[in-house]
C-alpha cells in the first residue's frame, strides 16, 4: 500500500485558503486544550472578543469591526459568553444598540488568560516561526512540520508564563549547579564528603551513570536554579541537589524546576522516584508534598544513612 500524501501541499498555491483554513484549525484545537488544561471555561473563538472587551464596553458593531468578524458570528459568540455569565448587555444612548461589557467573571478569566496562557502560547509560536525562510509556502510547511513534530499543547506545557525555561546540563553550565547548592547547603548546614563528590564532579557521578540535571533560566537573571535525578539503581532515581538562588526565592521557580524534574524522571521510565532532606527544609518539604511526594519509612531505612542531615525520605506516589 502506497503511503498517504497531502493533497492540499501537493496542489501548493491552488488550496492555499484549504490549507491555511486546516493550519487554523489544528492550532485552535490545540489552543483549546491549552485553555481547558487552564481549567477555563471558554473557547479559543471567545478569546478576541473577550480581548476587546477588555479595552472597554462596546456594541456588537464595534465588537465584529474591532476583531475583524461578521456581526452574526459576534452575535453568538456574545450570547455564548453571557450564558457563562462572562459579559453583560445593556441598552445604550442609542435605545436601539446594546453595549457588551465584561462581567467581573470575565474579567477574571481575562486576568488567568494573560497571566497564564497567552505569555506561554505567544512563546511557543514565536519558537515555531524563528527557524522558518523561503516562500509562504515553504514556511507553512515548516509550521505544519513542526506542529507534526510536537503540536502546541505540548510546546505550551514546557513553558512558564514568567518567561522561565529549563536548561538541559552542559559542561559550561556545570559551575552553577556548584555553586547554587554550595550556598544552600553551607547556610544550613555542613558541606559533606557526599555533596562534593558530585557538586564537583557533575558529570561523572549524574550525568553520565544514566541521571540527570536540569536548570531554570529566567529573563535578565540567568540561571537561578538546578536540580538533578540521580540514577541509584534500574528504575530507581533520587531527586537531588534542588536550590534555587536567593534572589529567585517567592518568585515560584522552585516549583517550576521541580515540576519539570519530576516530567523529566517519569520520562527516563524511574519506577521509584525518591529524596532525602532534612526536618530544617520545611519550605522545601511542603513544596515536595504538594507536588506529590510523601514520607515513607522504607526510602529512609534504605536509603538515609547517606547524608548525616538526613531526617526526612519522601516517595513520589503523584
Amino acid at each position: 500500500m502506497s503511503m498517504a500524501t497531502d493533497v492540499l501541499a501537493d496542489m501548493g498555491p491552488v488550496f492555499l485558503g484549504s490549507r491555511l483554513k486546516r493550519l487554523a484549525e489544528r492550532l485552535q484545537a490545540s489552543a483549546a486544550r491549552v485553555i481547558a488544561d487552564a481549567g477555563l471555561p471558554v473557547q479559543p473563538t471567545h478569546m478576541p472578543l473577550l480581548a476587546a472587551l477588555d479595552r472597554g464596553p462596546m456594541t456588537v458593531g464595534e465588537l465584529a469591526e474591532t476583531v475583524g468578524s461578521s456581526q452574526p458570528g459576534v452575535t453568538r459568540g456574545v450570547a455564548q459568553l453571557a450564558t457563562l455569565g462572562l459579559v453583560a448587555s445593556a441598552r445604550g444612548a442609542d435605545l436601539r444598540q446594546r453595549t457588551v461589557s465584561l462581567t467581573p467573571a470575565g474579567e477574571e478569566v481575562m486576568a488567568q488568560a494573560k497571566r497564564l496562557i497567552w505569555p506561554r502560547v505567544g512563546q511557543a509560536v514565536d519558537a515555531i516561526l524563528a527557524g522558518l525562510s523561503g516562500s509562504l509556502l515553504d514556511q507553512i510547511a515548516g509550521v505544519e512540520a513542526a506542529l507534526a513534530d510536537r503540536p502546541l499543547e505540548a510546546r505550551v506545557a514546557g513553558l512558564d508564563p514568567a518567561g522561565r525555561v529549563i536548561r538541559e546540563y552542559s559542561d559550561d553550565l556545570a559551575h552553577h549547579f556548584h555553586d547554587i547548592n554550595a550556598d544552600w547547603i553551607g547556610d544550613m548546614f555542613r558541606l559533606e564528603q557526599t555533596d562534593r563528590d558530585v557538586l564537583e564532579n557533575p558529570r561523572a557521578r549524574i550525568v553520565d551513570p544514566g541521571g540527570a540535571i536540569l536548570f531554570v533560566e529566567a529573563p535578565g537573571l540567568g540561571v537561578i536554579g538546578t536540580c538533578a535525578l540521580q540514577k541509584t539503581g534500574p528504575g530507581r532515581f533520587e531527586l537531588t541537589k534542588m536550590g534555587v538562588r536567593p534572589s529567585a526565592r517567592g518568585t515560584k521557580a522552585g516549583e517550576f524546576l521541580l515540576a519539570a524534574t519530576i516530567a523529566r524522571a517519569k520520562a527516563m521510565g524511574a519506577e521509584t522516584l525518591y529524596l532525602l532532606t532534612s526536618r530544617k527544609c520545611a519550605a522545601a518539604i511542603h513544596l515536595y508534598e504538594k507536588l506529590g511526594f510523601r514520607h515513607d519509612a522504607e526510602i529512609m531505612a534504605t536509603y538515609g544513612a547517606r547524608y548525616e542531615r538526613c531526617d526526612v525520605a519522601m516517595r513520589y506516589v503523584g
